[in-house]
This record gives C-alpha cells, sequence and structure tokens, in this order.
C-alpha cells in the first residue's frame, strides 16, 4: 500500500495484492500507484533497491535495532492498515473472502480517498457514473482465478 503524506494527516492511499515481496511485485505497484519523481519513504526492505534507478527519491528508514515501533517510524501506512482492518471487521463481520479481497481493496480506497469531499451526495453518483461507463462482468469472470469445488451443505438442528 502506499498513502500520500498531507502534512501531519494522509492524503491519498493506493493498495494492491501483490503476489510476493519481490523486487519485481513491489517494483510493479510502485509504478503504478505512485508518479515518477516522487519521494518514497519505506521501510530498509532490500526489494526497495530499484526504485531510484525507475525515477523516484527514495527515503529510507531502517526499522532494526530501532527504539521507536513500526507504527511510529512509518505511521501513515499502518494507521491506513488498521482502519482497513477494523473496516473489513466492521463492515463484512469477519466474511471476508480471499477470492473478492482486490475488490475490497479496491471500495476502501474509493472511500478513503473521498472522505473529505465536500460533496458527499456524489459518492453514489460516481459509483453510479462508473457502473455504466463500464461493460458488465460477469461473476464467473471475477472469481475465475479461484478453484472450483463442491461445497458441503452443513445441517444444522435447531
Amino acid at each position: 500500500m502506499a498513502a500520500e503524506e498531507n502534512g501531519e494527516g494522509i492524503g491519498r492511499i493506493r493498495m494492491r495484492r501483490i503476489p510476493d515481496a519481490t523486487a519485481d511485485s513491489l517494483q510493479a505497484f510502485v509504478q503504478e500507484a505512485v508518479a515518477p519523481g516522487s519521494r518514497l519513504h519505506t521501510d530498509g526492505l532490500l526489494s526497495y533497491d530499484r526504485l531510484e534507478k525507475h525515477g523516484y527519491r527514495h527515503r529510507i528508514t531502517f526499522l532494526k535495532g530501532r527504539k521507536e515501533s513500526a507504527s511510529e517510524l512509518l505511521p501513515r501506512v499502518h494507521r491506513v492498515v488498521s482502519l482497513l482492518k477494523r473496516w473489513l471487521l466492521g463492515t463484512h463481520q469477519g466474511a471476508v473472502s480471499r477470492a473478492h479481497l482486490d475488490y475490497y481493496l479496491d471500495e476502501f480506497t474509493f472511500r478513503f480517498n473521498r472522505r473529505t469531499s465536500r460533496h458527499r451526495g456524489k459518492l453514489f453518483y460516481r459509483l453510479v457514473q462508473q457502473a455504466v461507463a463500464v461493460d458488465p462482468a460477469p461473476y464467473a469472470s471475477l472469481v475465475k482465478h479461484v478453484r472450483s469445488g463442491k461445497r458441503r451443505r452443513r445441517h444444522h438442528k435447531i
């Protein structure tokens, strides 16, 4: 995830599920989510070592050996992740499906980035506007990467 610095607060965010923490996976996310020339603040993970080669300014905060916690050293991303967890538990009541994780992240990002909008009523309007502008996606195509298997029915006695 990426969180924009806005003074002491958080500006816009970007989230994406990536397959692993390799340099290739992280670089692909960064290039998709962050404008070249931006300054990135990361932990000391070696997978970030190519950022400067791709036109990003890079500030590293090594977490190991520091008295401060990771949430104190990189507060924005940790605050957003905490809010995401709370939102998932509160909204979906623990029924979060791995198959739909990308959609949960997209929805949370959409809502978070519009949290300070002066025209909150436009949130629904923009959602409907986007829904009619994009071709429909059948459910089967949304979850085609999930293995299909027969579900066992559970019988409950009352």
